[in-house]
């Protein structure tokens, strides 16, 4: 998603109660909520992210056009909120493999710096939650991460130096929440969106012949194929 330029960011936002794990014996997958606020060279964009289990709802205004991405299942829908057209792309089997009732499809950047190397600096205490900073630096420049010391990894911050272009980007996570009542209905496109439909082929294949396919970018491609690094 478009990203910074902005002065220097306000301290993380404390971290959010911690979950409780359920003792009623109920298999409902775990819901949460987020809003994730992105500042960089390009501006300033606001997104809202919401999941039960594996399925995901993301609005993000992009260009003054809400961009809705919905991922269930087998499809990952991308279409414009103002005049319903988009795609519905069929997801790559190694997506779908990863899906996982007990994984959140969003806000997983601790697991994705660690795989690059990531190494803890610091500790804070925010509010009595112990929260870790994480940063790996290598010839693409710099990443540091705050997040939660705790099961759930909740990333509260994120800071990437880009060397190329000596832009910083910055992505503060707010308001999280979980265990939220939200119905399966609202994990599927608008009645009124008139998606052009194609499995995951011929997106790539389109893409890289004729460039951005589709009304609305695709802004979480590893929901649509996994990366090979996971």
């Amino acid at each position: 998603a478009p990203n910074v330029a902005s002065p220097e960011p306000a301290p993380p936002q404390a971290p959010p109660p911690r979950a409780t794990a359920r003792t009623d014996g109920a298999t409902e997958p775990y819901t949460w909520y987020a809003q994730a606020v992105a500042r960089g060279e390009a501006g300033l964009n606001v997104t809202h992210f919401w999941s039960k289990g594996p399925m995901l709802r993301a609005e993000t205004v992009v260009a003054g056009h809400k961009v809705v991405t919905i991922v269930n299942g087998e499809w990952y829908y991308a279409y414009d909120g103002l005049t319903g057209h988009g795609l519905a792309i069929r997801r790559d089997p190694s997506a779908r493999a990863k899906d996982s009732p007990t994984r959140r499809p969003f806000g997983n950047e601790y697991e994705s710096l660690m795989r690059q190397g990531a190494e803890l600096v610091r500790e804070e205490n925010l509010l009595g939650r112990k929260t870790g900073i994480y940063r790996v630096t290598d010839a693409l420049g710099k990443r540091e991460l705050w997040a939660t010391m705790d099961d759930e990894h909740l990333p509260l911050r994120i800071e990437i130096y880009d060397r190329r272009t000596t832009g910083r980007r910055y992505t503060d996570y707010v308001n999280w929440q979980t265990q939220l009542a939200i119905p399966d209905t609202f994990f599927q496109p608008d009645t009124w969106a008139k998606l052009e439909r194609m499995d995951t082929n011929e997106y790539l294949t389109r893409t890289a012949v004729e460039g951005p396919t589709g009304p609305v970018p695709v802004l979480y491609a590893d929901l649509l194929v996994a990366r090979k690094d996971e």
